[in-house]
């Protein structure tokens, strides 16, 4: 097709003729696909970029400054788009070892770690304010919660003969001492 020709059927094609719109398919179809092999893509990542070309000519059809340049545009487009899919390709690796299919990957994102040390950072931030607390509490609570957050956790009975307390009044008491440090907690805004 000669470029008068391809401007003349680009015009029609703006205005709506269906007829100038598959005259130029068919005849810029070679310039197109002689782009797209010339790349050596694979026969679907081919027709990909084929039709990926007359879709984006299709969308900038009526903003074609000079319609009978159509050819360069349709051939500098399905260059662009023929590297996009070569680019892609280059971050895949092909395998078909069930190992490396499987495995779960190994790396922490930046966005992964970032949250994990702010998780950390958050824990050992209530931990401390947990402790600070505590250590404002009358001695026998503190010495029961330190006594039963100690591992492996001593029986009540052990509890019992290293505190003075009955074994029957740890239960209860236990449950007081973390009321009162629950409402220290809430009253500091650090639960």
């Amino acid at each position: 097709m000669d470029r008068t020709e391809v401007g003349a059927l680009v015009q029609s094609a703006v205005d709506g003729d269906a007829a100038a719109w598959k005259a130029l398919v068919e005849g810029m179809s070679p310039l197109v696909w002689s782009v797209v092999r010339a790349h050596r893509l694979s026969d679907a990542d081919a027709h990909e970029v084929y039709q990926t070309v007359w879709f984006r000519f299709a969308q900038h059809l009526g903003r074609i400054r000079e319609p009978d340049k159509a050819g360069a545009w349709l051939a500098s487009t399905a260059r662009n788009e023929c590297l996009k899919v070569l680019k892609s390709l280059a971050r895949l690796t092909l395998t078909d070892d069930p190992q490396v299919l499987d495995r779960a990957s190994d790396a922490r994102t930046p966005e992964e770690s970032l949250i994990d040390s702010e998780e950390e950072a958050d824990r050992a931030e209530r931990v401390r304010r947990l402790w600070q607390e505590l250590e404002g509490m009358g001695e026998r609570c503190r010495q029961l919660l330190r006594v039963l957050v100690a591992s492996p956790q001593p029986s009540y009975v052990e509890i019992s003969a290293a505190l003075g307390i009955a074994v029957g009044s740890i239960g209860p008491l236990r449950q007081r001492c973390l009321r009162r440090l629950r409402a220290r907690m809430d009253a500091r805004g650090a639960a």
